[in-house]
């Protein structure tokens, strides 16, 4: 009868231990998991560092730098030398200003969006769009230009857009 009565006492135990034993790993698993999710940033956060490291560069009048960050579809509106001399001739000679402030709102996510209407490339399935308001204090006085940027990932890289629409 001993026998029987540590028997049924250590068939307990194992019963017991197996459900801690998953509870366990399904802690592990979450903690794991919310870890993760945590270190990897979200898709917006991405488009949102792409369009501030856009505008850094903008300040820094790196025009050159800028250009690198538009999506193909940009760079086929504009040589990467005109797009330099021009944001250089517009901001720095006729509105004399040497660098400005910028602020980047709330994202918005869209699908199938097109960079002008009718479409005449062919449709982005996600992007993302950001106003930006730009503060410039020039010799003309203080103003502003707010503008929506887009931005979408293409091979593995998040690129600026603008909207002909």
């Amino acid at each position: 009868m001993r026998r029987a009565a540590i028997f049924r006492r250590m068939s307990r135990r194992r019963k017991s231990g197996i459900p801690k034993f998953f509870l366990l790993f399904a802690v592990i698993g979450i903690v794991i998991f919310l870890i993760i999710r945590l270190l990897s940033p979200d898709a917006h956060q991405e488009a949102y560092e792409a369009v501030d490291q856009f505008y850094q560069l903008e300040q820094e009048s790196n025009f050159a730098g800028s250009w690198e960050l538009f999506h193909p579809y940009m760079k086929s509106k504009f040589d990467k030398n005109y797009y330099i001399q021009g944001r250089n001739h517009i901001f720095r000679q006729h509105f004399g200003v040497t660098t400005f402030d910028y602020d980047i709102g709330s994202p918005e996510k869209l699908s199938d969006w097109s960079i002008s209407n009718p479409p005449e490339l062919p449709l982005l399935e996600e992007v993302y769009k950001f106003p930006v308001t730009q503060l410039y204090k020039s010799k003309f006085g203080t103003f502003e230009i707010v503008q929506d940027v887009f931005v979408t990932n293409h091979e593995g890289e998040w690129l600026i857009l603008w909207s002909y629409q």
